[in-house]
């Protein structure tokens, strides 16, 4: 934490896209002074990306904003791949039910109406300043502080304005990935696609479709409502612009639907490149979501990867800016997300390959370890984080959100900050500090399950969810509170566990 004086702002986010958006709510809402900077007036009306997860929206119920959100969402039941026939090659199922993070596995959504949601989240906190029509070109890190520079494009004047730490959320053009001075790992998949997005006069399916035809491999996505997408790949011969006209995208898609059954709402070529920053933070200086890291579309993962980051970030900015965090945690960023994010995009680039080559039932297989003689199931992945400051052999998995006994979801209760769940026959022995929250199994009856599990009697749940560490034991119970405590800048254990009425309260 820096004592100058002229420090007008805790953080500063350069970009108000969806990763902007949801790390402005998280600070904002712990009351830091959070400003904002957007070069453009307005949010981008046109559809993007088209897929978040059961972890992002947790992120969405933590803000506050999830019972905004998921109205205007549409479950997603799945995606199919199949050959240049039709023949079903893969299947990727989602449950219909919520599952374990206490959501839907998988949501489409218009990206316009979720960027709506999450600005006007940002309008409940006097503590948040957004300024659009305001471009960044300079910064320098002084090291207590970062002078940043920006002219206000609506009045033509230059502004400079000193902060306790910068994060670009700036996309794949990042200028402060440029100050950052950092090069970019190349996971090898840079590929031209169209995409196509329609409003329908009839209905189709809600499967998305991998269609894995070596000629031309496409895919079909549906999104809320009458909306639908279908990404085309562009041969290498195609000119970009041409092949957006009206007349060619309907010869593209004259196999599924005709003129008279859609309206084309946009086109455009995008290339689909798969890169990671090789350094996410140099001092004062942060990067998320595209900025630094770019993903091929395939398993709908590119936005998430930017909501998580805002996650595991904001928490730790908290910490930093109110003094009661080290840099060892700051760096511990980029070592648990870098990781978790790569996993992601080389899994996308594997797909990528199978859309693009697999002809044949022996090429699926053989990729995705399939029995052969009959299709491929493929299961969606819960990847972990990075080393960092977990512990234990569960630290750094994802947390399950059980209900409590009287139906509430369990991060309603927990807020953005740590939890220590702790087996009830155990409670009257926990001293823990004031302002860590504390559920027994008791208040949390699907807990029990969950540290069983574990092998733990207790465990301490991160504010983005994840794992810190257990405890296998009640001797060891003292050393988990101890790391809660450090974790959440709080004094350390003075009293006996909170009763009932605290908890529920």
């Amino acid at each position: 934490m820096t004592t100058r004086n002229d420090i007008a702002y805790d953080v500063a986010i350069v970009g108000y896209g969806p990763t902007g958006a949801t790390l402005a709510n998280l600070l904002g809402q712990a009351g830091l002074r959070v400003l904002v900077l957007e070069r453009e007036a307005a949010a981008y009306h046109l559809p993007r990306a088209v897929h978040f997860d059961a972890e992002v929206m947790r992120v969405f119920q933590t803000i506050g904003l999830a019972d905004e959100v998921e109205p205007t969402t549409m479950y997603h039941p799945g995606m199919r791949f199949v050959d240049a026939g039709g023949k079903l090659l893969m299947d990727w199922p989602r449950p219909l039910e919520a599952g374990p993070q206490g959501w839907k596995a998988g949501y489409r959504f218009h990206q316009p109406d979720l960027e709506q949601i999450l600005r006007n989240g940002t309008v409940r906190f006097p503590n948040i300043e957004v300024r659009t029509r305001c471009e960044v070109f300079a910064l320098e890190d002084q090291g207590d502080a970062v002078e940043l520079r920006f002219e206000d494009m609506s009045k033509g004047k230059v502004e400079r304005v000193h902060v306790g730490y910068v994060v670009g959320c700036d996309g794949a053009r990042s200028l402060v990935r440029r100050y950052i001075e950092t090069d970019m790992e190349d996971c090898g998949f840079h590929e031209r696609w169209l995409v196509v997005d329609l409003i329908l006069k009839p209905e189709l399916g809600d499967f998305s479709i991998q269609y894995c035809n070596p000629a031309r491999p496409a895919t079909y996505v549906p999104v809320p409502g009458l909306r639908r997408r279908w990404e085309i790949t562009v041969l290498p011969h195609e000119d970009s612009v041409s092949i957006t006209a009206a007349d060619r995208v309907w010869e593209l898609l004259a196999d599924w639907i005709t003129p008279e059954e859609a309206f084309l709402e946009r086109t455009a070529v995008y290339t689909f490149h798969s890169l990671i920053a090789n350094k996410w933070r140099a001092g004062r200086l942060f990067l998320a979501g595209d900025s630094c890291h770019q993903t091929p579309p395939f398993m709908g993962q590119g936005m998430c990867a930017g909501v998580r980051d805002a996650a595991n970030l904001g928490w730790k900015l908290i910490l930093a800016a109110k003094g009661e965090a080290d840099e060892a945690l700051l760096d511990s960023y980029q070592s648990e997300r870098r990781p978790n994010v790569a996993e992601y995009i080389r899994t996308a680039v594997r797909l990528g390959g199978l859309i693009n080559t697999c002809g044949t039932q022996e090429a699926l297989n053989a990729a995705m370890r399939s029995d052969e003689g009959g299709p491929a199931l493929m299961k969606s992945l819960t990847i972990g984080l990075g080393e960092g400051v977990n512990s234990g052999p569960h630290g750094g998995a994802l947390f399950p959100q059980p209900r409590l006994a009287d139906g509430r979801m369990m991060d309603d209760v927990a807020g953005y900050a740590a939890t220590l769940i702790v087996d009830a026959s155990l409670a009257a022995e926990v001293k823990a500090p004031q302002g860590l929250t504390v559920l027994t199994t008791k208040d949390l009856p699907g807990a029990s399950d969950l540290l069983a599990n574990l092998q733990a009697v207790a465990v301490v749940v991160r504010p983005d969810r994840y794992i810190l560490a257990t405890a296998v034991n009640a001797g060891e119970i003292p050393a988990l509170i101890e790391a809660a405590t450090r974790l959440s800048g709080l004094p350390g254990p003075t009293s006996s566990m909170p009763n009932q009425e605290k908890i529920s309260a």
